[in-house]
């Protein structure tokens, strides 16, 4: 279920791509124990902000029963 998520502090720069820095921002606000992406790489060391990148088909293997 999605919602709207206030982001109080911005963690910038973090990950090499600034673009991917507002995900991470927002998934750290959320509190979200995943980000769910096809570039795990552009997201290393989110797992240090308890955040882990993922591919869909983790996400998928997690889920299912």
């Amino acid at each position: 279920m999605g919602g709207h998520q206030q982001v109080f502090f911005a963690w910038r720069p973090f990950l090499s791509d600034p673009d991917d820095d507002l995900v991470l921002e927002l998934a750290v606000a959320a509190s979200a124990s995943f980000i769910i992406t096809h570039n795990t790489d552009d997201f290393r060391g989110s797992d240090s902000m308890g955040v882990r990148a993922i591919t869909p088909a983790k996400a998928l293997n997690l889920i299912r029963p």
